[in-house]
């Protein structure tokens, strides 16, 4: 772009003294001025075939990176289809900047192509949502909308750019200090005092980890605290998991969420003291896991309060960084936990693997689905990004499959989204380039976002999608088998996954039996273009997920 600089050529510079290396979008006439910029920039535009995948790749990114990711649409229908994935993003923790076009200022309160109120759309789904309408404003609005995606909880933040301000004339230079999150000190020193006495009194605690204690900025210290303190955990579907190892004795009880029957429900159940550390309640009820609050004190360590709830009362309540809030904790505990209660996280754990072992000797066809965990987890290492879809697998996957690092599985817990799997592996080959990704969704959530698979190949991504195809909705299917003995508007047509990896390029294997499953593994991880493979899955065991399974436990 030749002559002054222009405001869509300032934004690029401002995108690039944050440090954002990737963009993802869709473009239109009311954006291309952006679009014509980055050209110009380092920043790697990567154009998608939706645009509610390209917000989909933004937030993996922001994810696994704790800095917001980037998407860029038109206006009208392009930023309507941002809405899906900003507050999949918000809903979820992660930081994200939606940029979308809009027609000229002089035309927006006329009848024509593709006008639309963006902001006003945005506001529910974001933590931010502002339209930048002077060449003036452009420093201050994408540092205020970057603040707010990664300052606190993160979020998605919505910027709307009419197309003649893209083009205004702006030859200024930019200011890199604008956007920079704010930095949150450590909980008030009487609130840490407070929690130290709760915990050093307490015999039986247990820490519940959130979403926000898989942070990148926040998951050492989280890992540190566990390991020094020695107190037992569980972890949300979105926490870190079991990344100091899943023997019997490190303390680790397994996954909770959705439904109130897990081993670690029963650690939780114990315990005269629960400390949720980044924990949202959408991750899992309070209701459910705390129902008979008053049997035990709640310590919470986060970023922002809790919210009002009957279930979530807490007695002492840290809220700032959270790394630095357990740093400071943990040098102020004496601890006496009861030996029965760790011997509980171990009984915990054993449970999970003795039903994943249970896998190995799963045969036939359909496969039933720890018989695929099994196998993956053989194939598994300590730098695979495991991006997971929604539906009946991501049960099994978030029940029985163990993590070894924070945000290693990825899954959206919040909104339950579906298609996000194809277009995360996607994003996991930029954000942690050379490292395995073996994404997984149902037949279902996969079509959602399946022409995602020509972006994979036209960019080089590799990646193995596994298909569990059941030929319908089935995480939908057996809730209403068990709530109304019948099953309604669940059921899909077949696809031939192998046929349609081929036809974009990719290649495809559609396994008949779990005998099959290790060596299709083995050739897609080998591959040099994105590798599907279909799996048809046996749900038949679906309803016990639902089971009151343990002694005492209510779903």
């Amino acid at each position: 772009m030749s002559g002054p600089a222009v405001v869509a050529q300032q934004l690029v510079r401002l995108l690039e003294a944050h440090g954002v290396t990737h963009v993802f979008g869709v473009p239109g006439a009311k954006i291309d001025s952006v679009y014509n910029a980055l050209q110009d920039s380092k920043i790697e535009l990567v154009v998608c075939r939706h645009e509610q995948n390209a917000a989909f790749m933004a937030a993996a990114i922001g994810r696994m990176t704790g800095k917001a990711g980037v998407a860029l649409v038109t206006s009208g229908p392009g930023v309507g289809n941002l809405v899906t994935g900003l507050a999949t993003a918000t809903r979820e923790g992660d930081p994200v900047l939606a940029i979308g076009g809009e027609v000229p200022l002089d035309e927006r309160s006329k009848s024509t192509h593709q006008s639309l109120d963006g902001v006003t759309l945005m506001r529910p789904v974001t933590k931010y949502s502002d339209e930048i309408t002077s060449p003036e404003q452009i420093g201050e609005l994408v540092g205020e909308a970057l603040r707010a995606a990664e300052s606190g909880r993160p979020g998605a933040a919505f910027l709307s750019l009419p197309s003649d301000v893209g083009l205004a004339e702006y030859p200024c230079d930019p200011t890199p200090s604008f956007g920079r999150p704010v930095l949150e000190g450590p909980g008030h020193p009487a609130e840490i005092a407070r929690a130290a006495a709760i915990l050093n009194q307490s015999q039986r605690p247990t820490l519940l980890l959130g979403m926000q204690a898989s942070d990148p900025r926040v998951a050492a210290s989280a890992a540190a605290f566990v390991e020094a303190t020695g107190i037992p955990y569980v972890s949300t579907f979105q926490g870190p998991g079991a990344w100091l190892g899943a023997g019997p004795g490190s303390g680790f009880g397994g996954r909770v969420g959705l439904f109130r029957n897990q081993p670690g429900d029963q650690l939780l159940a114990h315990s005269d003291c629960v400390v949720a550390i980044g924990y949202e309640p959408v991750e899992y009820d309070p209701q459910l896991w705390n129902a008979d609050s008053a049997a035990r004190q709640l310590v919470v360590i986060d970023v922002v309060p809790a919210r009002q709830d009957r279930h979530l009362a807490a007695s002492a309540e840290i809220i700032g960084d959270i790394g630095i809030s357990l740093d400071l904790l943990r040098a102020q505990l004496n601890l006496a936990i009861d030996s029965r209660h760790l011997a509980m996280a171990g009984e915990a754990h054993s449970e999970i693997a003795q039903e994943v072992c249970s896998g190995a000797t799963r045969g036939g066809s359909p496969v039933h689905p720890l018989r695929i965990l099994h196998e993956l987890q053989q194939v598994v290492t300590p730098e695979t990004t495991v991006p997971v879809d929604v539906g009946s697998h991501y049960i099994w996957i978030n029940r029985y499959f163990l993590s070894q690092f924070p945000r290693q599985v990825l899954v959206s817990n919040g909104q339950q989204t579906l298609g996000v799997a194809l277009p995360w592996a996607i994003a996991a080959n930029l954000a942690r380039p050379g490292k395995p990704v073996i994404s997984v969704s149902g037949d279902g959530g996969f079509m959602f976002s399946s022409a995602e698979l020509e972006t994979a190949v036209r960019i080089g991504a590799r990646f193995v999608h596994l298909v569990w195809d059941s030929g319908s909705y089935d995480m939908v299917g057996f809730q209403e088998q068990a709530h109304y003995g019948r099953t309604s508007g669940v059921q899909l047509g077949h696809v031939d996954i192998a046929t349609f990896a081929e036809a974009f390029g990719a290649r495809g294997r559609n396994v008949a039996d779990g005998a099959e499953l290790a060596e299709a593994l083995a050739e897609g991880l080998s591959s040099p273009v994105p590798f599907l493979i279909s799996v048809p899955v046996d749900y038949s065991e679906n309803m016990a997920l639902m089971k009151d399974v343990h002694p005492g436990m209510i779903n």
